[in-house]
C-alpha cells in the first residue's frame, strides 16, 4: 500500500491582499475582476503550500469562500441575507442569520468552476469541501418549511446536485462538514444521517464527514470548557456513522479530551485523524504527529489511518499554518517508514 495520506480538513490562511489574515469571516479586499482573479491565485498558491509541505491529497484550502456555510448559501435562491434573525447556533451561542422564505433551490453550480481550476493545478488527489445540511439548518432562520428536517432534506439534494458535478470535474474526495453532529445526538439519529447519505448519494468517489469541536470564536472555547476531562460526543454518532455509507470520518484528537479508543467505533471506515491543533500557533513536531497516529493505529487498520488537521487554518499566520503542514507530513513518514509502507 502507499504511506499513510495527508490532508487538511478545510481552510488554510488567505493571503493579505485577498482577506485580513488570522480573521473568520474576514470580508474581501478586491472586488470585481479583480476578486476573481485573486481567488483564483490564492488557490494556485494554497495548492503549492500543500505540495511543499508534503501533503498528498490537495485541496483549494477555501480560499474563494469567507465561511463554510454561509458562502454555499450564498449562492442559493430563497434565503434573505438583508432581514436578518437572532438564532441559536450549536445550541451555545447567539448570532442573526439569514431567513428561509421560500422554497431553496440551486439554480446554478457554486463551486464546481473553482474546483475544475484546483484540478488544473495539481496531478495528486484533490478533495473539495461542502458544508453538511444538518449545520446548515443550523445557521438559518427557517421562515418557510417550519421543520429542521424538510430543511435538510431539500439542502441534500441541493448538495447531491453539487457533489456529483464535483465529481465529473475531477475531485476525489467530497467532504461535508457537520459539527452539529456533535451537538444534536436525536437529530443525528433521527434524520441527519439519512440526510447526509442523501448529499452523498450516487457519488462514486470518496465521501467524507467532518466532525469537529469547534474553533476560533469564545463561544467554542468556553463550550469545550465545559465538557470535562474526557470528550466523549463521538460516542452517541459513531455507531450510526459505522453503519451508514460515508466512506471516512474527519474528527480531531490532537489536544483534545477526546479518547483515542473512540475510534474503533467506526470500524470498517477510513479515518482521518485530526493529528493538527488548529486552536494553537504552537508548531507540533513530526515526532507528536507521529504519536498521535501511532495511538490510533491500536483501533484503525494502517489501510483505513488518514492523517489530518482538527479543523481549518484560516485563522493562523500563513507561515504557522505551513510548518504544521509539514509536521503532518512529516508525521505520517515516520509512521509509514516505520509499518514498511511505501510513501508516494
Amino acid at each position: 500500500m502507499a504511506g499513510i495520506q495527508t490532508c487538511i480538513s478545510g481552510s488554510l490562511p488567505k493571503p493579505e491582499w485577498l482577506a485580513e489574515p488570522e480573521k473568520l469571516w474576514s470580508p474581501w479586499l478586491l472586488d470585481g475582476e479583480k476578486l476573481i482573479e485573486g481567488k483564483k491565485k490564492a488557490i494556485k498558491i494554497a495548492v503549492e503550500e500543500q505540495l511543499k509541505a508534503g501533503i498528498s491529497i490537495i485541496a483549494d484550502g477555501e480560499q474563494t469562500r469567507q465561511h463554510f456555510v454561509t458562502t454555499f448559501i450564498e449562492n442559493l435562491s430563497g434565503v434573505d441575507f438583508k432581514n436578518k434573525k437572532k438564532v441559536r447556533i450549536r445550541d451555545r451561542y447567539d448570532a442573526d442569520v439569514p431567513v428561509v422564505f421560500e422554497e431553496v433551490k440551486r439554480l446554478k453550480p457554486v463551486y464546481v468552476h473553482d474546483a475544475r481550476y484546483l484540478r488544473t493545478q495539481t496531478k495528486l488527489p484533490i478533495k473539495y469541501t461542502l458544508p453538511g445540511p444538518m449545520t446548515m439548518v443550523d445557521t438559518l432562520y427557517d421562515d418557510y418549511y417550519k421543520s429542521r428536517e424538510k430543511l435538510a432534506l431539500q439542502f441534500a439534494e441541493i448538495l447531491n446536485s453539487e457533489a456529483k458535478e464535483l465529481e465529473a470535474a475531477g475531485v476525489n474526495y467530497i467532504q461535508f462538514d457537520e459539527p452539529a453532529f456533535n451537538v444534536f445526538f436525536d437529530d443525528v439519529k433521527h434524520w441527519g444521517i439519512r440526510c447526509l447519505e442523501k448529499a452523498a448519494q450516487g457519488l462514486k468517489c470518496k465521501t467524507v464527514v467532518h466532525i469537529c469541536y469547534g474553533y476560533g470564536i469564545e463561544a467554542n472555547i468556553n463550550w469545550k470548557k465545559t465538557l470535562g476531562n474526557e470528550w466523549r460526543q463521538y460516542e452517541n454518532i459513531f455507531p450510526l456513522l459505522a453503519k451508514s455509507k460515508i466512506n471516512q470520518i474527519s474528527l480531531e484528537c490532537q489536544n483534545s479530551k477526546v479518547p483515542i479508543d473512540l475510534i474503533k467505533l467506526l470500524k470498517g471506515k477510513d479515518v482521518l485523524v485530526g493529528s493538527i491543533d488548529v486552536a494553537t500557533k504552537e508548531i507540533e513536531t513530526p515526532e507528536q504527529v507521529y504519536k498521535t497516529l501511532k495511538k490510533a493505529l491500536e483501533f484503525v487498520e494502517a489501510k483505513n489511518l488518514y492523517a489530518c488537521t482538527n479543523c481549518g487554518m484560516v485563522n493562523l499566520p500563513k507561515h504557522v499554518a505551513y510548518e504544521k503542514m509539514k509536521s503532518l507530513a512529516g508525521g505520517a513518514k515516520l509512521l509509514s517508514k516505520e509499518l514498511g509502507i511505501i510513501q508516494e
